[in-house]
């Protein structure tokens, strides 16, 4: 008998990786996740933003980041800032930065949702793989043939299985960003 296992935790990663994805899409509202992308050069070396400051929803068309060490504020406004994809312009007083979300328009909003489909064809192309991994695999064991069919149909389940949770995932993602 196949043990699909491991192909079930290719699939299961490659839609955890597409959450995370997704989660730190732009919808328009104010969410710490959206500034998970920004590197910030301090101390030498480039960091993860949420390891030299904390960040923080104000309200929801506002983000606070307060910085660790108040010598890196410069700095990590400019990586904000310097982040085009983001398109942020944020703000600092000397110890706390403000990072504004203005609202999306209609031709960004596009934008993000066609961006976003990219990522979930690059989650479907990872699942795929994974189905071919086992396909591979099993073909490669000496299986009777209705044992390797067996294999193939329960293979084939699962991608299904999981390219409908990526679908699922891109649709709520998709309403969110379209949502005024």
């Amino acid at each position: 008998m196949f043990d699909t296992s491991k192909v079930k935790k290719k699939m299961g990663d490659a839609v955890e990786k597409f959450r995370g994805e997704m989660g730190k899409v732009r919808t328009g509202r104010a969410h710490p996740d959206m500034l998970t992308s920004v590197k910030v050069e301090a101390y030498g070396q480039f960091m993860p933003l949420n390891q030299v400051a904390n960040v923080v929803v104000a309200d929801g068309t506002m983000l606070t980041v307060t910085p660790f060490d108040p010598t890196n504020i410069a700095k990590i406004a400019e990586a904000i800032r310097s982040d085009q994809s983001l398109g942020l312009n944020p703000a600092d007083d000397g110890r706390v930065i403000r990072v504004p979300i203005p609202a999306l328009t209609e031709e960004r909003r596009r934008e993000i949702v066609r961006a976003a489909s990219a990522k979930q064809e690059e989650a479907k192309i990872g699942i795929r793989s994974a189905r071919e991994d086992g396909r591979k695999e099993a073909k490669s064991l000496d299986l009777a043939e209705d044992a390797r069919k067996r294999a193939e149909k329960e293979i084939d389940d699962l991608t299904r299985e999981f390219t409908g949770q990526i679908e699922e995932l891109f649709k709520a993602k998709e309403a969110e960003i379209m949502k005024i």
